[in-house]
């Protein structure tokens, strides 16, 4: 090629992407490293390398995270939480797309379109809105008929309902986008071939649809883990680990905090390459 015709190298784009990347990963990398610091507080400067944040140090008053009972506590309330959002919004979202994308009624459009709202809809006004029916519906059920619905109170039932209000619509999305894809014309025949409604979805379109289901059930394990806004407003006396650790951060956060947030960040990219591996391309 001749040298004035070569195409000129994108030494801005790589320096844009360099900055991106650098803005993104740089605080990740502060945390983890200050998840090690020899020091009361989870920021610089750096005071030496110490592991009292995760295994505790009796000798100086520390308490690491696996000793902090309340703090795995929380830990272990946003993994129950989580997979009930995960179950509960890729069970919805299945046979939500089902619907959209196979069957045909009056009103369909406008059930696409309602199903966009939760998503645009900021998290706090949606918590603040299903806390305020829940207690309406309990208050007049505990008024009228003297029935203590406490599953309508702040609680994990409240919590696991406000996160599938938004992640249900996320999964319906996803999983119709996938079904769209797949020819009905398989489905025909595996009917002509004496295969019932249950036996074709179960032979045909389960797998075709599992790699997007486990892709979904993961996100939306991991967004209802880090979920804040929403689970703030509706929790109850055992907080999930967001809404725990801004409690802690209030009161003089520590470096567990780092320590806390270094293993999520190793989980959830451990999550990410195994759901990866695993999944099958299309």
């Amino acid at each position: 090629m001749i040298p004035s015709l070569e195409p000129p190298r994108p030494v801005l784009g790589s320096v844009l992407l360099g900055a991106f990347l650098l803005f993104l990963f740089a605080p990740l990398l502060v945390v983890a490293v200050f998840a090690f610091n020899d020091a009361g507080y989870p920021a610089p400067p750096w005071r030496g390398f110490v592991l009292d944040w995760f295994i505790g140090n009796a000798a100086r008053g520390r308490v690491g995270l696996l000793q902090d009972e309340a703090l795995l506590g929380s830990i272990a309330t946003s993994a129950v939480v989580a997979l009930w959002v995960a179950t509960l919004s890729v069970t919805l979202g299945t046979a939500a797309a089902w619907l959209l994308e196979r069957m045909h009624f009056a009103g369909k459009s406008l059930l696409a379109a309602l199903l966009l709202v939760p998503l645009v809809i900021p998290g706090v006004i949606l918590g603040v809105s299903l806390l305020s029916l829940a207690s309406g519906i309990a208050q007049v059920a505990d008024e009228r008929w003297g029935l203590d619905l406490d599953f309508l109170r702040p609680g994990l039932p409240l919590v696991i309902c406000g996160q599938v209000s938004f992640m249900a619509a996320i999964a319906t999305l996803t999983i119709a986008a996938r079904l769209k894809r797949l020819d009905p014309g398989l489905e025909e025949a595996a009917r002509d071939l004496g295969a019932g409604p249950w036996t074709g979805f179960r032979t045909i379109v389960l797998p075709y649809l599992r790699p997007t289901l486990v892709a979904s059930a993961v996100v939306a394990f991991l967004m209802s883990f880090e979920n804040f806004n929403t689970t703030l407003l509706l929790s109850g006396s055992d907080p999930p680990l967001t809404v725990f650790l801004y409690g802690r951060m209030r009161e003089g956060a520590t470096p567990v905090v780092n320590a806390v947030s270094l293993l999520l960040m190793l989980a959830s990219a451990l999550a990410a390459v195994l759901t990866r591996r695993r999944t099958p391309r299309p």
